[in-house]
């Protein structure tokens, strides 16, 4: 496994190569090498898989495309791509809330053996049902390894906001966890 460091010299190598030569490759290998990520973010951010998040991610990836030129290295390339995705899944949201489409419960895989596949499982229909103010904190802060800073510029939230919204959501989900653990259906406090 490699480590952030070498991460960074590679997608600014890939990047430079992309940009000078416009070298399908130098793309291609960014793209692998970040869609799995980008693809959770975006998964756990809305809640839901399958097609809702595959236009989400096929979008950051033609915006992202577009402003390569202007990735100024002051993040990590792979923090700065997920911007898009945040951006992406925002307007999502707002796309689907406009033609008041019911969310959907979550598109997840039929379960398979093993105690640890049933817990992943219980864990992400527990954060598709977290509001979706406190998930977004959730997802950024603990998953995606935001700074509550970095959440502010994505979600145009106060960092103590973020702070409040993360306590709040953490909360929310042991309940979620717990409830699901006793057979009991429980809905998560917004505040």
């Amino acid at each position: 496994m490699s480590s952030a460091g070498e991460r960074t010299t590679a997608d600014d190598d890939l990047v430079r190569r992309y940009l000078a030569t416009r070298d399908e490759g130098a793309f291609l290998a960014l793209y692998r090498a970040h869609t799995p990520y980008l693809y959770a973010l975006a998964s756990r951010f809305l809640g839901t898989r399958g097609a809702r998040v595959d236009e989400v991610i096929q979008e950051s990836w033609v915006r992202a495309a577009e402003r390569l030129p202007s990735f100024d290295r002051r993040s990590a390339l792979r923090t700065w791509l997920g911007g898009f995705v945040v951006n992406c899944c925002r307007e999502e949201r707002r796309r689907t809330t406009a033609r008041r489409v019911e969310d959907l419960p979550g598109e997840l895989p039929a379960p398979a053996a093993g105690a640890q596949d049933g817990l992943r499982i219980d864990l992400e229909r527990a954060l598709g049902a977290l509001p979706t103010d406190l998930r977004r904190v959730l997802v950024l802060f603990d998953l995606a390894g935001y700074s509550h800073q970095e959440i502010h510029g994505l979600l145009d939230i106060a960092a103590g906001t973020s702070k409040s919204r993360l306590f709040a959501a953490r909360r929310a989900l042991r309940d979620l966890l717990a409830a699901g653990a006793a057979g009991t259906e429980a809905r998560p406090e917004t505040r």
